[in-house]
């Protein structure tokens, strides 16, 4: 029997995600976690054999929890789940520890074979995936400077280039308006851009955004 720990902070989405894994033969028991202060305290508390962890958390994002994680559990298999798309976090996914990236509008087999494939020791990666993880890995040395950038600050990033106000990037990760802002300055300087026309456009250029 798999017992997981499912960390998100949308309740109605840990719900229907909760009713779907009890009614899997091969789950034991499901446990739940908001953020990322509550997932670490449950880790070092209790026994799980996989943790479903959402990306877009408050205060300290997924892809920021994962090597916290990793130090407290460190053959603690971890499923990233994100509305995203792959190509903007997978590989950073995978390069934090992950062993599997699975996106919330896939079909429920897709999240049960990765979940059944890390409990046994294994990685779990979907073919188109895959293929762009690889077209990252071939890209030109100095190509692609956003993956220069820490999690918080790709996170910033492509809502910015998907027209977000920064009023909404802060109420959306839990910052202040302030502490977005200088995201964004970090940002734009890491990447060598003026401003966020030149962003949108880096970001269509790489299929960070649709």
């Amino acid at each position: 029997m798999i017992n997981l720990l499912i960390v998100d902070d949308h309740t109605i989405f840990r719900a229907g995600l909760v009713r779907l894994l009890e009614e899997e033969r091969s789950i034991g028991s499901v446990t739940e976690a908001t953020d990322a202060h509550s997932a670490l305290e449950l880790v070092r508390e209790e026994s799980f054999d996989v943790v479903l962890l959402d990306i877009n958390l408050p205060v300290k994002s997924g892809l920021e929890l994962l090597p916290a994680l990793k130090d407290v559990a460190p053959r603690l298999p971890v499923i990233m789940l994100s509305m995203y798309s792959a190509e903007q976090y997978a590989l950073r996914a995978y390069e934090a520890g992950a062993s599997a990236y699975v996106s919330k509008d896939m079909d429920a087999e897709v999240l049960m074979a990765a979940i059944r494939k890390v409990a046994s020791g294994g990685r779990y990666i979907t073919p188109d995936i895959a293929e762009q993880m690889l077209r990252k890995i071939d890209a030109v040395p100095g190509e692609s400077p956003h993956l220069q950038l820490s999690a918080r600050e790709f996170e910033v990033m492509t809502r910015i280039a998907s027209g977000v106000s920064l009023t909404s990037i802060a109420h959306e990760l839990h910052l202040s308006v302030k502490t977005v802002s200088t995201y964004r300055t970090r940002l734009l300087t890491k990447l060598g851009l003026d401003g966020n026309a030149e962003l949108v456009r880096y970001a269509l250029q790489h299929r960070l955004i649709d």
